[in-house]
């Protein structure tokens, strides 16, 4: 059966959108039917509701198992991001006829501002998403940070390493951009190069030229990869691994690289996807090498706990997309990330370990970004 559980919030939302376009009259032929014959509101009504379900999972269940199957049927993707785009405008409409409602509530006799103040709450929405779609999904952005460890050896302060992540090489992202990207991290000229995961989104998607454009990257010490939960999803494990081993990117899955610099070493360390339902790293103990900066990549930032506890001076990650649709209220970054980790993007620390999580560069789902720009991360290392 193909709904789960984990499609109920999504299930939520669409049945939020569907009130909403309700609410906002867009239901022409079912209210026409609703006057004509009013004994069958109920029924009209309650069938809509299904139909809308059905087309939108049946879209969703397209999406993820015919259009990978079928060449030329990528617009598949492109009609379910639509349909997320309708509920999420719908949802922010939502919250547009609460505050709607508030504003007539303590301001009964100010009609020509509430009129404004209307036409500025059910415009908002769509011009957001708007930019999303067609400006913020694109606009790349390189950040630097630095980041401060305990002990840091001399040979190693101010080192610098380019992480690149969540890349979904796919009809939401073409290779052209992929290759703008590339260029824009090497004009860091970082002595490191990492990708953590999530190379593609779906069978079928352009793995090979994701691996031809990352082989790009410049980095003296080379380029090192994870996998993300999307290599899973498409199956793609070995696939990603062969290809990157054959223009020189090496995947580190449970495996470690030993990278010197002078008189240090950084311990590179790389982990597969790690499941929820599975403890977290539980073979990555071992591999922490005392005396040297130990680094981890894992797609998911949700390990950093269990690494900290373990000595990893230094989790990379991403997975999250920073929320990738992300609002701002009373200072506080609301997203659906908040739903499964506490690292929703950024820098973090527990104790003497620190954790990036990146924002990554695609998307996923929906072909938008709001509040949470693409971008290509250079860790500076830091001596505290």
């Amino acid at each position: 059966m193909y709904f789960r559980w984990r499609y109920l919030p999504e299930t939520f939302a669409l049945l939020v959108a569907l009130w909403v376009q309700f609410r906002l009259g867009q239901w022409v032929v079912a209210s026409a039917v609703v006057r004509r014959w009013p004994r069958l509101r109920a029924l009209v009504r309650v069938s809509v509701v299904a139909a809308c379900l059905w087309l939108f999972y049946g879209m969703e269940a397209s999406s993820f198992f015919i259009a990978p199957r079928l060449p030329g049927w990528a617009w598949l993707v492109w009609v379910r991001g639509a349909a997320l785009l309708w509920i999420v405008f719908s949802f922010l409409l939502f919250l547009a006829m609460l505050v709607w409602r508030r504003l007539q509530a303590y301001n009964p006799e100010r009609r020509r501002f509430l009129l404004a103040a209307r036409a500025a709450l059910f415009g908002a929405p769509l011009a957001a998403l708007g930019y999303g779609v067609f400006v913020e999904r694109s606009r790349f952005q390189v950040r630097e940070v630095n980041v401060h460890i305990p002990g840091l050896h001399p040979d190693l302060d101010g080192l610098r390493l380019v992480q690149v992540s969540d890349i979904h090489l796919s009809p939401f992202l073409s290779e052209r951009e992929l290759a703008r990207v590339v260029d824009m991290a090497n004009q860091t000229r970082a002595r490191v190069a990492v990708v953590t995961g999530d190379f593609i989104t779906l069978r079928g998607d352009p793995l090979e030229a994701c691996i031809r454009q990352i082989a790009r990257l410049r980095a003296d010490a080379g380029i090192y990869g994870c996998l993300g939960n999307h290599e899973v999803y498409a199956k793609a494990e070995e696939a990603a691994t062969t290809l990157g081993a054959r223009v020189g990117i090496r995947m580190l899955r449970g495996a470690s690289q030993r990278l010197p610099f002078g008189a240090a070493a950084i311990n590179l360390h790389g982990v597969d996807y790690q499941s929820m339902r599975q403890p977290y790293l539980a073979d990555a103990r071992a591999s922490v090498v005392p005396g040297e900066l130990n680094v981890l990549l894992s797609h998911n930032p949700d390990v950093f706990e269990t690494a900290a506890a373990q000595g990893w001076d230094l989790t990379l990650a991403g997975h999250t997309h920073a929320g990738q649709i992300t609002v701002e209220i009373l200072s506080e970054h609301l997203s659906l990330a908040r739903f499964y980790t506490p690292y929703v993007y950024g820098l973090y620390r527990r104790g003497p370990s620190s954790i990036y999580v990146n924002a990554g560069v695609g998307t996923v789902g929906l072909p938008a970004r709001l509040g949470a720009p693409p971008e290509i991360a250079v860790i500076r290392l830091c001596a505290t």
